[in-house]
């Protein structure tokens, strides 16, 4: 049940269009240039802000907040190209070119703001993500880390230019060729992909420093995060249990 499970501060959502085109999917890499080489930019910049956000950590614990929002944005940014492309295929909606959050496209992605991080974590977050990096580069290939492949920068997310080889790639592609044919998408493709997604998003926010919420091991799938649902009912009390607004028993006296 996802509303029992803890929810984690990175939240990644998308919607699955009900009316997908046969073949524009083949054409989605010359409508994605555009995007590609604006996010290029926009990733090293990226790389260049969570270095300052590094000293910043250091030095007063705090990551700065208009930086903090600027990478939430490139991650949100790049995340509606990957639904969009080859990552998903989840769309036919191009893309905005913007960071903001945009309410009404199917593709959605936001970061809780951190009031304190811990200045020690920086020093060890990519050591400990490690385990995770080894099970997104299953998921998504070795274009998991964040920024191109070849920049150099490794903190946990592709830039949307190399899906490399990858389960993602195969079942975007199944998907892809059953919507060729029979004009429909897979759901519970969709919903796998979409958690595989999920899983590597969230390792990026952390490796980037963004959280000190160290990421699940499991697979959210679906189009909605359970950190988007609300509280679910408190569990069951066993009868006779005392409960918090309950007194407590008192003990008999002689």
């Amino acid at each position: 049940m996802t509303e029992n499970r803890p929810l984690y501060p990175v939240r990644v959502d998308a919607s699955l269009d009900p009316s997908l085109s046969r073949w524009l999917w083949l054409v989605k890499w010359l409508l994605l240039i555009p995007h590609l080489v604006v996010l290029f930019f926009l990733w090293v910049a990226f790389v260049v802000v969570t270095v300052i956000a590094f000293f910043a950590i250091l030095f007063t614990g705090r990551y700065p907040r208009s930086l903090f929002d600027f990478n939430v944005g490139v991650m949100r940014w790049s995340w509606r190209v990957h639904n969009y492309g080859y990552w998903a295929l989840g769309t036919d909606r191009y893309p905005p070119f913007t960071l903001d959050e945009v309410p009404d496209y199917p593709a959605h992605l936001a970061v809780a703001y951190p009031e304190r991080l811990s200045r020690g974590l920086i020093f060890v977050k990519w050591l400990l993500a490690i385990p995770h990096f080894l099970v997104t580069a299953i998921f998504v290939g070795g274009g998991v880390w964040l920024g191109t492949r070849g920049g150099g920068s490794d903190d946990g997310w592709d830039n949307g230019a190399n899906a490399g080889v990858s389960l993602v790639g195969l079942l975007v592609l199944i998907s892809a060729i059953a919507l060729l044919f029979t004009g429909r998408y897979p759901k519970p493709i969709y919903d796998f992909v979409l958690g595989m997604d999920r899983w590597a998003l969230r390792v990026g926010a952390y490796a980037a420093l963004m959280t000190d919420r160290y990421p699940p091991f499991r697979l959210d799938t679906g189009g909605t995060d359970p950190a988007s649902l609300p509280p679910g009912p408190p569990p069951p009390v066993a009868p006779g249990a005392p409960t918090d607004s309950s007194p407590a028993p008192v003990s008999p006296t002689r």
